[in-house]
């Protein structure tokens, strides 16, 4: 070849290959790297621009980027290392705030290109986010700040917090909005709680009082509101509940919910938190959760996760372990919430592993805990299972993987078994920015994760990636890595996490091919972000650079930016487009009454979308409308699938008029469209179309009353409310189960097709039941009855009378059942078994078989192991049964801790155990004595045995355990000998159930065991029961003459009931002697044995049916007797035997005639004053109980019998509710001017004290016509502890009252030998010696004499060395360390109490346990050091806040409906 031809070539040659080397380089990303000394604490995008903020917290300084990232500079106008917070506005994207250490602040309004100065009067609060704004533009100035103000004393200071606004954003004076706030926020402060209120609403969680110390009771603590920044307007929010809304904790806007978090500080609460809901800031509403026992919530118990338009989310620590949860949805407004899923993951902050994706409406991903069992009982770790719903956790089904990895290879298990799952890291182990799996591209969600069983570690874990909103998953990448969208999902960004690397990778076609681009130096990456609108092509990776392979001063962090417009693709254009619908699952297409679609690249476009701070539109179809779609309306609830009325109807005045009985008007269907649905109804079902009703469904007019009658095919054998609820079951002889949901106004049968042997009320879960078949099988509820769901038991129920469930006090799902084993046809073999369930019947684990019972240990309040497990099991587990009671086979007690996995026999024979309040007892059969023994214990492992006088050991007479609600044992030992009628003595405990005293004697006792013997509800200390007044002559006669007697100092004395000097109708008794007295029928003649004398409701009412005579007459001959006093003084109100119940809280009382069938009831309003008839039928019936809600705080009654004519029951709804509109009022804070007044029992006493104090209580005044309803009762009022007086002691074991009421030693008895130990042990600095009183364990009288304390001696050991030295040894070398502690608390403001919300990184390690004592601050002590460093830890952590609490996410994460400040409600006790 020619040489010019040879030139020619290589020419060619050489600018063909130029050009390619420029077009190849044209095709990678472009890059730039900053460098940084720290990571930051804030790095965030500007929203809709290209701004970026980089703010070191540790050198105090900010940097600003106007070019996504690509170069930096620090803030020019703010001096150095003086920035501790940046802030941006979250509605006007120009503002953003610097925050100083101390006064001095810095603003922004053109994105951080310039920043002015600004001043406050105070420094800011120690909180995450000390700024609140309103959302409206027009109101961008708007601005409420939170500082912290100290007044210095010395070398200390107290501090609170006070807030401040300004409607200029700073440039005006700020001017103070309210002190001793905690929070303050606009109503107006998020686009989606939409609204009427007035456009400068506020709210602040704040104190009502001011101090001087720097601490706060929690009851001050309030929600405040004003419309004129507290100018004029201040309102306390009631939040329908009056002023017992103080102890709020917390206020804030989640979605469309404003949500108020307050402690229930109630008489009796343990500290169970409270949520009240509004959608609208008028009407305030309390949330209601299922099984209201254990979803109680508590303080660092809950939280409120990200919700949705249409429902608020709630996760709830109802385990033993804080770090699982149950996770609720709630309705429409918020109120009532509906169990979702079970065991959710969450950690020890209270960050739940829950996420919603964004930009498709109820498409969800949340980890749950699959042995929650083991990890609860701390024997295994947790094993997390990925789930994912497409209809906002309604249902919930695993994550289907996908059948090749990265390499196309097959994954190791088959993606059709439920074991093999794709398992995802969620929210408590965050990799990076904002959203876990999503971002605005529609569609596409990435996730590290695992195949398998459960989830493995995160360096186990590869990345995988959905673009169909997780219905379907590919594997992208092996290893763990972040991950990034960009440019709407068209440009995908991963690097390793698990290791320093140098490269990223990236895909252009929805991650079917990926490219590695060289980023030029190797760091470790620790985050990936780009514009939150997640529209841009440019990225931004924040790596940590090993000190090996740093060069020369460059930082240790490296911002690296990424700009893929560099790859000059071409622009998409209208056909590269398609339409992608979200859940694509074919059950759950539409959601809120419409389906979702997007426009969205087509996979194997290659282009770019190009639409920068564009965000994707959705657009929604409607679909027809569906009974889903639809809700129950005002005044209906749900019975199954059904919404019934709560009662008649309420209609407008003058729609239906009495002149025309058959007249009709159009009432609700008893549904309304879900608020927020968009279903087509033209196309769909209308089931909230007006339909034609009686107006005798009406509700009547003010002063009327209405009845509504149900008759049953057979004869009602058991019936029951649930308890604080209006729903209530019934079973009939046939064994059909029939339910009401509006307190008997309508009644359906629950499964027809089925056969109920029984049903149990949960003992501890008030909307728990379950209905127990005559098979395998039995249905149960979680929600009062609103529905029914099938579950599976391990055996039939048992036949040999043992009760077939119990429950656990703590945990609603811990169940055992005792069914029937190998009993078919004449087997031989024939037992009871007994299984445990800790999900609620899911799964059975065994217990024991040839059992005659068997329950959980642990009791409401005996606080025992609560994994133990108690059996009555028969000694010998070979044949039938049935046979053993005349066999004599041994029946012995066995108790298993770690749920009967190590279990003891506790007793060789026993004859049975109860279980009364603090007290286990259990009756043991001594062989060699042949007698019987009491035992007692207070934790469920050493048992002492009972002590009683010689005359009354139960060792051959049957005995009943009564009751203990005040601190003793009452016990009836029957002494009576057959054929003898029964009667005996009752006997009462010392405080630990070991020594047994005669309380009195001859006490009668029915042939099955039941004694005339009750206590008063509510008012703890007074009793009634009937003695035998002959026991000499019914000895041979068998005929009972009974007296009544009452106690109103638990059990010391019982005197006669005085009785009324008229009767009913002013006439004067016959029986006019010394020896005449009141004597009531008590608990063994009645025909329902819940219908008791007294209400919990009115404290002091009782009533009861009775003579007045020198004995008890026959029922027949007596009358009905009232009093509401605590029966201190009694009045007849009615001739007759009647049956009554309480209602509305004693505002009204309702009687029907006990004797004979009637026609009418009795009612009145002024507690028996004066008296009503109302006619319920023409026909008569005869009237075996009246019922209505437990609380007795309803105005409706059902009357439960049978019609002359027939021979089923009857049940007859008579609703007073018309009666009066007007509520009562309750001022606790201006007692007498309101509706209620002041009561104490001791009023009619000479004594003033009852149990050595004086107690005042609130009742409604007699004569008041008003409605009590649910309000909130007020807690009673102890005024004074009282000197001792001689009604405060009774007599000391082997000790009995004489004549002249002096105790005195019982013939033949030995007094007990003096007990120096236990006073001693107990901190006591003396011990007295034993004399013939003792005092009543419930009294808390103080001073006076001490007839109970006999010589006084020094305890041993450390009280007699002199406390002083010991304690000046102690403390001394603390003391410093306390001070010092004490000075720092103080000065840095950490004495206010911590409120936890999202961002918030304030530790509760260090506080104190609310029932620690003396012992556990001794213990404390010592490591206050270590305290302090944690403290001043804190104070650093809360101001750097930590990378990833602190960057700002995606646009996605923050336009999903929640608050930031109110993702996570948690809390500490501030009191």
């Amino acid at each position: 070849m020619a040489p010019y031809h040879r030139t020619a070539a290589f020419l060619s040659w050489f600018l063909s290959l130029l050009l390619c080397l420029l077009v190849v380089n044209a095709q990678d990303p472009e890059t730039s790297i900053t460098y940084f000394q720290n990571l930051p604490a804030r790095l965030f995008f500007f929203d809709d621009t290209t701004n970026m903020i980089y703010h070191d917290v540790v050198e105090g300084n900010v940097y600003v980027s106007t070019n996504e990232g690509k170069s930096w500079e620090r803030a020019p106008d703010i001096p150095e290392s003086t920035i501790s917070m940046v802030i941006e506005h979250p509605f006007d994207n120009r503002y953003a705030f610097a925050l100083g250490k101390g006064m001095t602040h810095y603003r922004t309004e053109d994105r951080g290109r310039t920043w002015r100065r600004f001043d406050m009067p105070i420094a800011p609060a120690y909180t995450a986010r000390p700024l609140s704004f309103h959302s409206d533009p027009t109101k961008y100035g708007y601005i409420l700040y939170q500082g912290t103000s100290c007044d210095r004393s010395g070398w200390g200071a107290v501090c609170h917090d006070e807030t401040y606004y300004t409607k200029e954003a700073f440039s005006d004076e700020p001017k103070l909005l309210l002190g001793e706030t905690t929070r303050c926020q606009f109503a107006h402060s998020s686009k989606d709680f939409k609204h009427d209120a007035h456009p400068d609403l506020i709210y602040c969680v704040a104190f009502d009082t001011s101090t001087s110390t720097g601490s706060h009771s929690l009851s001050q603590s309030r929600l405040f509101s004003t419309t004129d920044f507290f100018e004029g307007d201040n309102k306390v929010e009631d939040l329908g509940i009056g002023k017992n809304a103080k102890g709020v904790i917390a206020f804030a806007i989640v979605s469309k919910f404003a949500v108020v978090a307050m402690k229930d500080l109630s008489t009796g609460s343990e500290g169970d938190m409270l949520l009240y809901v509004t959608v609208d800031t008028v009407n305030w509403a309390k949330a209601q959760f299922p099984h209201a026992t254990s979803a109680r919530l508590r303080e660092n118990a809950y939280t409120i996760v990200e919700s949705t338009t249409h429902s608020l989310a709630v996760d709830v620590v109802l385990q033993q372990q804080s770090s699982i949860g149950t996770l609720f949805v709630s309705n429409s407004n918020g109120t009532y919430f509906v169990e979702s899923l079970k065991d959710t993951n969450r950690n020890d902050m209270g960050y739940v592993d829950y996420e919603n994706l964004y930009g498709v409406e109820g498409v969800g991903i949340a980890n749950v805990v699959a042995n929650a069992q083991e990890v609860e009982g701390g024997t295994a770790q947790k094993q997390l299972k990925s789930l994912i719903t497409f209809d906002d956790g309604s249902n919930w089904s695993r994550i289907r993987p996908p059948s090749v990895d990265s390499d196309g290879r097959r994954i190791p298990c088959d993606p059709v078994d439920d074991s093999c799952s794709l398992h995802l890291h969620s929210v408590t182990t965050p990799h990076n920015f904002g959203r876990i799996f999503s971002s605005t591209a529609p569609g596409f969600a990435m996730g590290v994760g695992s195949i398998g069983e459960y989830l493995r570690t995160y360096d186990e874990c590869d990345t995988f990636l959905s673009t169909d909103t997780g219905v379907s998953w590919s594997m992208i990448r092996r290893d763990a890595h972040k991950y990034e969208f960009g440019d709407q999902g068209s440009i995908l960004v991963v690097v390793n996490d698990e290791e320093g690397v140098d490269t990223i990778r990236y895909s252009t076609d929805l991650g079917r091919n990926w490219k590695s681009f060289n980023l030029g130096i190797k760091m470790r990456a620790r985050a990936l972000t780009t514009v939150p609108d997640s529209t841009s092509q440019k990225f931004v990776l924040l790596g940590q650079i090993a000190r090996r392979d740093q060069v020369g001063n460059q930082g240790r962090y490296a911002v690296i930016f990424l700009d893929f417009a560099t790859l000059r693709r071409r622009q998409c254009t209208q056909n590269d487009l398609e339409r992608w619908y979200a859940r694509t699952l074919s059950n759950t297409e539409c959601l809120m009454g419409h389906r979702q679609w997007y426009m969205r690249r087509k996979p194997d476009a290659d282009c770019y979308i190009g639409h920068k701070f564009e965000d994707p539109v959705g657009h929604e179809e409607n679909c027809p409308c569906t009974d889903e779609d639809y809700e129950c309306d005002y005044n209906y609830v749900r019975n199954g699938r059904e919404c019934v009325p709560v009662g008649p109807e309420p209609i407008p005045a003058g729609v239906c008029t009495n002149d025309r009985p058959e007249q009709t008007y159009l009432g609700s269907s008893g549904y309304r469209l879900i608020p927020g649905n968009t279903c087509d109804r033209n196309r769909g079902v209308k089931k909230d179309d007006k339909i034609e009703k009686p107006c005798s469904q009406a509700q009547p007019p003010e002063g009327e009353v209405k009845h509504q009658t149900f008759e049953f095919p057979a004869l009602i054998v058991q019936e029951a409310y649930f308890k604080d609820s209006t729903t209530i079951l019934v079973r009939l002889s046939d064994n059909s189960i029939w339910q009401s949901s509006n307190e008997g106004y309508t009644w359906g049968r629950l499964y027809s097709d089925k056969q109920f042997l029984a049903f149990y009320l949960h003992s501890y879960s008030n909307d728990r039941a379950y209905l127990i078949s005559n098979t395998n099988t039995f249905y149960y509820t979680t929600d009062t009855g609103k529905s029914w769901y099938l579950m599976e038991a391990p055996l039939v129920p048992n036949t040999f009378g043992a009760q077939v469930m119990h429950f656990h006090p703590l945990n609603s799902d811990y169940l055992i059942w005792t069914g029937n084993q190998g009993c078919e046809g004449g087997a031989t073999e024939c037992h009871a078994e007994a299984y445990y369930s800790r999900d609620n019947g899911r799964h059975w684990t065994f217990i024991e078989k040839y059992v005659r019972n068997c329950q959980w240990a642990r009791d409401a309040e005996l606080k025992i192991d609560r994994t133990q497990i108690l059996c009555e099991s028969y000694r010998d587990k070979v044949g039938n049964q049935r046979a053993f009671g005349q066999t004599g086979v041994p029946l012995e007690l066995v108790g298993g801790t770690d749920f009967f996995a190590k279990k003891r026999k506790l007793f060789d024979h026993v004859v049975g155990f109860a279980k009364f309040s603090e007290y286990l007892i259990v009756a043991e059969y001594v062989q060699a004595r042949q007698s019987l023994e009491l035992q007692v214990s207070l934790d469920g492992k050493t048992f002492a045995t009972g002590m009683f006088p010689p005359s009354m050991r139960p060792t051959q007479h049957a005995y009943t355990i009564l009751e203990s609600s005040t601190m003793s044992v009452f016990l009836h030992v029957t002494t009576s000998e057959p054929p003898s009628p029964y009667w005996g003595n009752i006997l009462k405990s010392n405080s630990n159930g070991t020594y047994f005293g005669l309380s009195a004697d001859n006490v009668n006792r029915d042939e099955r065991g039941y004694v005339d013997f009750e206590k008063m509800i509510g008012l703890d200390g007074i009793a009634l029961i009937n003695i035998v007044a002959n026991p000499t002559e019914a000895a041979v006669t068998g005929k009972k003459v009974l007296q009544s007697r009452i106690t109103h100092n638990d059990g010391g004395t019982w005197k006669p009931l005085p009785p009324p000097t008229v009767d009913s109708v002013g006439l004067p008794y016959e029986c006019d002697r010394t020896s005449c007295a009141l004597h009531v029928h008590g608990y063994t003649e009645r025909f329902d044995p819940r219908a008791t004398y007294s209400t919990p409701s009115v404290p002091g009412l009782l009533m009861a049916v009775g003579n007045v005579g020198e004995s008890l007459a026959p029922y027949t001959d007596c009358d009905t007797f009232l009093s509401r006093d605590g029966g201190f003084t009694w009045e007849e109100v009615q001739k007759d035997a009647h049956l009554w119940e309480f209602g509305d809280s004693g505002s009204i009382l309702v009687m029907a005639n006990d004797e004979v069938p009637t026609d009418h009831v009795l009612f009145s309003t002024d507690e028996g004053k004066n008296w009503r008839e109302y006619k319920f039928s023409d026909e008569k019936m005869r009237v075996r109980s009246i019922v209505t809600v437990p609380s007795d705080t309803s105005r409706r009654f059902v009357l439960l019998g049978q019609f002359q004519r027939s021979t089923t029951s009857v049940a007859i709804q008579i609703d007073f509710s018309a009666l009066t509109s007007r509520q009562c009022v309750l001022s606790v804070d201006d007692p007498g001017h309101d509706d209620f007044e002041l009561w104490s029992p001791s009023e009619e006493r000479t004594e003033r004290c009852l149990f050595g104090r004086q107690t005042l209580y609130h009742r409604r005044v007699r004569d008041t016509n008003c409605v009590v309803g649910n309000q909130p009762k007020a807690a009673e009022k102890v005024v004074k502890n009282c000197v001792c007086s001689a009604t405060d002691f009774e007599c000391e074991f082997n000790y009995l009252r004489n004549d002249a009421g002096e105790c005195v030693l019982v013939e033949g008895a030995q007094a007990l030998p003096n007990d120096p130990e236990t006073p001693c042990r107990a901190g006591e600095d003396y011990w007295y010696e034993r004399t013939a009183y003792r005092k009543i364990p419930y009294s808390s009288c103080e001073g006076g004499p001490r007839p109970d304390r006999g010589a006084a001696h020094v305890c041993p050991g450390f009280k007699a060395h002199g406390a002083f030295f010991w304690w000046t040894v102690i403390l001394l070398p603390f003391a410093f360390t306390a001070l010092v502690g004490y000075w720092y608390y103080r000065r840095s403001g950490l004495a206010r109490g911590t409120i936890r919300l999202p961002g918030d990184t304030m530790s509760s390690r260090y506080r104190a346990s609310s029932d620690s004592g003396l012992l556990g601050t001794l213990a404390s002590i010592p490591w206050f050091v270590v305290g302090l460093a944690g403290i001043g830890w804190e104070y650093v952590s809360s101001r750097t806040e930590g990378l990833m609490g602190r960057v700002t996410p995606r646009r996605g994460y923050r336009n999903v409906p929640v608050d930031e400040d109110a993702q996570i409600l948690r809390f500490e006790d501030e009191e």
